[in-house]
């Protein structure tokens, strides 16, 4: 696809713009900037006298940005959302006054064939973020026993088959190894009763997710994050992460009900309207919840 251009919708815009509520002025990380359209919005929020960070470990995702954020106050920077202290050290910044995790694949790598991300997908078996660190998918299905497969699957994918997928992949594998999504997807939908109903979802998403999770540690980041935030935010500052499945929401609910330097401004999560559900599909299962650094802490 062209680097230039990104096909990207954001989710729940508005609502991330009203409640980060950024000023002119502020100093705002995204820390997640995909395809850049929640970036976008918050520059123009802050205007020329403030300045937006924007992180991303997908090195494309940058390069996309510097087409479509030109002319905005935006610094760009090749981390992991989890390293943003060091980030914000970096740059001689000892506070923000706002920051945004979007946890959402975007569409921009679901459209990148190579990258495996897309089910359809007949280039590698990727799945990371950072293409120059870690192992590729494709890679751990090669490696990694029945057992430890059908944990993977359960653990971050809560797949009721992971047992039977495992076994159906280790004895695939044996034969030839598996190096492309669409052949991972056609094993999985082989040993999988597909659902029913307008709802329904394909066979392979449960798996995908779970290895895109593993790869990429992707709960380990949310995590550490979520423990490091509250120190480079000012007093009243304010974190937002949008989830898109139950494991991340769970960690973000319990961090801002069990950690004292959070105070929750949305007792429940923030969902997308019905109307931007049917102009963004992918909208559907994003979860959106904020909560500020408490001024006592």
């Amino acid at each position: 696809m062209n680097e230039q251009t990104s096909i990207h919708v954001p989710v729940l815009l508005d609502e991330v713009v009203r409640l980060l509520n950024p000023q002119p002025g502020d100093i705002v990380v995204d820390g997640t900037l995909g395809g850049g359209g929640h970036a976008r919005a918050l520059a123009e929020r802050i205007g020329p006298q403030g300045r937006l960070i924007a992180l991303d470990r997908d090195a494309a995702a940058l390069r996309r940005a510097e087409h479509h954020l030109a002319g905005l106050p935006v610094t760009l920077v090749h981390a992991d959302y989890r390293e943003l202290p060091e980030v914000l050290d970096q740059l001689e910044i000892e506070s923000v006054n706002g920051i945004l995790l979007d946890l959402g694949l975007s569409s921009d790598q679901l459209a990148d064939a190579e990258r495996g991300f897309s089910f359809q997908a007949a280039g590698p078996l990727d799945l990371r973020f950072d293409r120059d660190q870690g192992e590729p998918a494709w890679r751990l299905l090669q490696r990694l026993s029945v057992q430890s497969l059908a944990d993977l699957f359960y653990r971050y994918g809560e797949e009721r088959y992971s047992r039977r997928i495992a076994r159906k992949i280790v004895e695939h594998r044996r034969r030839e190894p598996i190096r492309t999504a669409d052949q991972l997807a056609r094993i999985i939908r082989s040993c999988v009763p597909r659902g029913r109903g307008p709802t329904r979802i394909d066979p392979a998403t449960r798996v995908f997710q779970a290895l895109r999770i593993a790869v990429n540690d992707e709960l380990g980041a949310l995590e550490a994050a979520l423990n490091r935030m509250p120190d480079v935010l000012v007093p009243g500052g304010r974190l937002g992460v949008i989830t898109f499945h139950s494991l991340e929401d769970r960690l973000v609910k319990c961090a801002f009900r069990d950690d004292p330097r959070w105070q929750v401004l949305t007792r429940r999560p923030v969902r997308p309207s019905e109307e931007e559900v049917s102009r963004n599909p992918r909208a559907r299962s994003a979860k959106f919840r904020v909560a500020a650094r408490a001024a006592n802490e």
